[in-house]
Order: structure tokens, then sequence, then C-alpha cells
């Protein structure tokens, strides 16, 4: 019996360092090297509509008590993300040498904002939404980082990361991505036009609208079935709203259905169809999106309406 148990000890053993091995080697951060990326010539123009549609300054400005005087082109970070998981505190990415991203390459840039790496090779917590920039198309990202670089240094290293046992393994973000981490850029659908196509790519990938507005498990995955059907906020103080037809037709108080026209405007002007002014993060979002081209938000406002209507979780009861 103890030759038995002994024996079946050391083939556990074994097991378990065969599984972690092989974890291990799973969950090997990726990357982009340099001699993967060809010439390119960077499209500053591009890159400040890739800045304002990623909604980089809603995240990455240094806070101000006064929101209408936050500075959109210093990104010295350190605004406090709230979630199930603990809070994250969002980085400096300014050109700053030191303290920002001054001296990441343009594939340093490209990694992360694909593969969720940081230049060290650590994984990067997916509060950074990574899930839909890998959707970006390459040149877009060369041409965003470009327009960084032309951004006001700024100094000041943004405070770690208070996060709870065992949210704080980076290496647990390896597993995280095998499991929700999936796609790579866009692809275009040839059946539909070439606006839709456009809103389909600014809405899944540098808009990343699915983040809040998608429910999500307890890993912090995105539940695929209910895309863009809403859910609660990360910090579980607020809702956000489903975007999909399902919801958009109950969205204000007088259940005023949206139009393609309406939502088109809303992006610009952030009034609903019931004359109502967004609120909440919403109304960081309009900033980003009253930036945009009109033919931008025309093309975000047709792949929204085409969305197909799902019921999410059961918002609270309105006010």
């Amino acid at each position: 019996m103890r030759k038995w148990l002994g024996r079946l000890a050391v083939i556990a053993a074994g097991a378990a360092i065969v599984g972690l091995a092989g974890f291990w080697f799973v969950t090997l951060p990726a990357v982009v090297t340099s001699s993967a990326l060809p010439p390119h010539t960077p499209n500053l123009a591009n890159g400040q509509t890739m800045f304002n549609i990623g909604g980089c300054a809603s995240c990455h400005a240094a806070p101000n008590s006064d929101p209408d005087k936050v500075d959109r082109t210093r990104l010295g970070g350190g605004l406090a993300l709230r979630s199930p998981f603990g809070i994250f505190y969002v980085p400096n990415i300014s050109p700053d040498p030191k303290d920002g991203i001054g001296k990441w390459s343009e594939a340093n840039f490209v990694t992360a904002l694909w593969k969720g790496t940081s230049p060290r090779g650590n994984h990067l917590f997916p509060a950074f939404p990574y899930g839909s920039y890998q959707h970006m198309e390459l040149d877009d990202l060369r041409d965003l980082f470009a327009y960084i670089k032309t951004l006001p240094p700024v100094e000041g290293r943004v405070r770690r990361h208070d996060l709870s046992f065992p949210f704080n393994l980076r290496r647990l973000v390896g597993g995280w991505k095998l499991l929700f981490l999936h796609g790579g850029p866009f692809a275009e659908n040839p059946s539909k036009s070439p606006q839709w196509n456009r809103g389909a790519y600014l809405v899944n990938g540098p808009g990343h609208c699915a983040e809040c507005h998608s429910p999500r498990n307890v890993l912090g995955g995105i539940i695929e079935s209910e895309r863009f059907a809403g859910g609660p906020t990360p910090d579980g103080e607020g809702w956000v709203p489903n975007i999909t037809p399902a919801g958009l037709q109950h969205w204000s108080k007088e259940d005023i259905a949206w139009s393609e026209k309406e939502i088109a405007s809303f992006l610009e002007d952030g009034i609903n169809p019931a004359g109502d002014f967004a609120g909440g993060a919403m109304v960081e979002v309009i900033r980003n999106t009253s930036s945009l081209s009109a033919a931008d938000r025309a093309a975000i406002a047709a792949y929204i309406v085409t969305l197909p209507p799902r019921q999410g979780p059961k918002p609270p009861p309105k006010k």
C-alpha cells in the first residue's frame, strides 16, 4: 500500500509539474517584432482620428476637478478605474521618456495594442481594452503612435494598481487571453457597404464600444451572446445601456425608438431623441465622437442599427 501511495504521489507531482510547465509555455506573452513592420509614412491626421475614436484622452488625460478644464493633450494618466478585481490606475502614455512611452518603439506600441504585452514582456491587464484594439489595422496603430509622439511630454509616474490576490498576478492574464483574446485585424464583410464596414471597424476596433456596453462573466470576459446588450458599470454604481435595437427602442424614459440619423446626431451633440443630454461616462465618449467627421459618425450609426437585437441583463427600474 505504501509503495502504491508513493508511486501515486510521484505521478501526481509529475503531472502537476508538466501541467505548470504547459501553462507557463502557452501563456508566454506574445510580441510583434520591429522586423515584422513594413515601411510606413505616418498620417498624423488619421492618427488624430484614431486618438479621438479610441478615447485615449478620456482615460489617459491627467484628471482635473473640473472636467471642462482637462487638457486632452496631456496624457499623464492617473485616473482610477474601479472594478470587481480592484482598482486600476491608468498609466502615463505621454511622450515623456522616463515616465511615459517616450522610449517605446513602434513595435512596442503595436505589441501593446494587438497583444496586450508591455515592452518588458509582461502581460498587460485587460482593463486596457486590447481585446478590441487587436482588431485595429496596422497602419492605424502606427499613425496613432506617431500622433501621440507629437503631444507634450508629461512627467510623473502613476501609482501601482491596487488589486486583490490572485488578480494581481500578471501571468494569470495569459490564461485570460487564451479564453477571451481571439481574432485579429478587422476583416471587411464583402456583402456589406463600405459605410457599414467602416462603422463596424470603428465600433469593434478603436471605438471599443462593446467593452462598456456588454455584460461580463465572473472572469471579466465579455459574454458574447449578450454583446452590446448593456450591463452594470465595472464599479457597480451605474448601468450601461443596451445599444442593440432591442435596447435602443426603450433607452429613453418615453420609450422613443432611435433612427440611424438620430444615432449619428447623438454622437455629435449628446442629445437623445427625447431631448435629454448624455450623462455619466457617455459625456466623455461624446467629446470624442463629436471630433470625428460626419461621415464616420454616420458609418457608426449605420452599423449600430444593424446589430442583432439582444436582451441583456435587466437594468434597474427607471426613475
